[in-house]
């Protein structure tokens, strides 16, 4: 069996593959690097697999908090990790856009899942689930709440600020003018739209494209994301887990000493 564990700033992931490459367990826990968040999805993923720790051949780790954990044969990035995760699940895919809880990143990959290009997000956490946290907060509801409002918007307020906090402001002033809440919703939708299209913009786009992280489970940024980039985009059964399973498919193909076979 193999092991993949992706540590981000809001959320632990794990996925294990047994020895033909077939997902045996998978969890996400939605607390991340400095709390148990891995040794707890970690124990999810094996109780689900149904096997010990000792089971385990080889471990990868991946992401923000990778640096922080003991006991892997490998640590390799988060972007290396998701360019082959998303690659084991749809092939075709050319464009990674994963949307986490800190940052946005733009992936450009091959065929063979290696990556070509990529760029990150340098601003704040616009554009990101902080982001969307925040603007749940200044409305009083969840994210999925969010969410829903949004579709109800009919004309999306321009959010222009590039930073969270002043964004965070910029949607009260819009409130207390008497806009309408769904718009409001529907304004910070595409401000992540916009946001993300102009990391996109960097590196040029290809289909066929991708969203993964967490945020992948908002259909409202999907939509909004559709219609500022003018393309599909696919939709994953378990967005949030690529970068572990990336992880867990380094793992099969690393040798007893932790090096590539």
């Amino acid at each position: 069996m193999y092991l993949g564990v992706d540590i981000g700033s809001s959320s632990s992931k794990a996925v294990i593959l047994d020895e033909g490459g077939n997902i045996a367990g998978q969890a996400v826990i939605n607390i991340g690097t400095g709390s148990r968040g891995p040794q707890k999805v970690i124990e999810e993923a094996l109780s689900q697999a149904g096997i010990e720790r000792t089971q385990i051949a080889r471990t990868v780790v991946t992401g923000y908090g990778r640096m922080t954990f003991e006991g892997a044969d490998k640590q390799i990035t988060e972007i290396s990790c998701h360019a082959k995760g998303v690659s084991a699940v749809a092939p075709d895919a050319r464009t990674i856009i994963d949307i986490g809880g800190q940052d946005a990143k733009v992936i450009s990959i091959d065929e063979l899942g290696n990556v070509k290009n990529f760029v990150m997000n340098e601003k704040c956490a616009a554009g990101t689930g902080r982001f969307l946290e925040v603007m749940g907060r200044v409305l009083d509801t969840t994210i999925d709440g969010l969410s829903d409002m949004a579709e109800r918007g009919v004309e999306g307020v321009t959010i222009s600020s590039t930073c969270t906090v002043f964004a965070e402001s910029e949607m009260i002033s819009q409130l207390a003018a008497g806009k309408k809440i769904e718009d409001v919703a529907l304004g910070a939708h595409k401000s992540i739209a916009q946001r993300v299209a102009g990391l996109v913009n960097r590196i040029g786009i290809s289909p066929e494209v991708v969203l993964s992280g967490g945020v992948a489970l908002n259909e409202s940024v999907i939509r909004a994301l559709e219609k500022e980039l003018g393309y599909d985009i696919i939709r994953l059964k378990s967005p949030q887990t690529m970068g572990a399973l990336g992880a867990a498919i380094y793992a099969m193909g690393l040798d007893k000493n932790g090096t590539e076979a």
